[in-house]
């Protein structure tokens, strides 16, 4: 590893983690299933929310489901996916939003698009 990239490796990380914390702050503010706690795992640069399934829609045995997916487009702009159980894909919701515009919608989610 040369020396550039191995300054560039821990910022690279720290901005990381600065995002995950920023994601679970928010998701401990959502109004749906606030009893329960959610995991925010980091796949490359996207971030996948799991949540136990406490309407038991989609799990009836309450296990862990994925409720959304976080892509960054660019250094401030995000897209936001929902999961189609049914048919095991990711669906777009919200396309080049800012983080903030996106953990808002994620965490009130009026039509149910996340939290089923």
């Amino acid at each position: 590893m040369t020396a550039a990239r191995a300054a560039v490796s821990p910022r690279r990380s720290a901005v990381g983690d600065l995002t995950l914390h920023r994601m679970q702050r928010a998701l401990r503010e959502r109004l749906r299933y606030r009893y329960v706690q959610p995991q925010v795992l980091r796949e490359g640069d996207c971030f996948r929310i799991q949540s136990p399934c406490c309407s038991r829609n989609v799990d009836p045995e309450g296990g862990l489901i994925d409720i959304a997916l976080l892509i960054p487009n660019g250094p401030a702009s995000w897209s936001l996916c929902s999961r189609d159980h049914a048919n095991q894909a990711w669906v777009a919701q919200l396309r080049d939003q800012r983080l903030d515009t996106l953990l808002e919608a994620l965490c009130v989610d009026d039509a149910r698009q996340f939290w089923p």
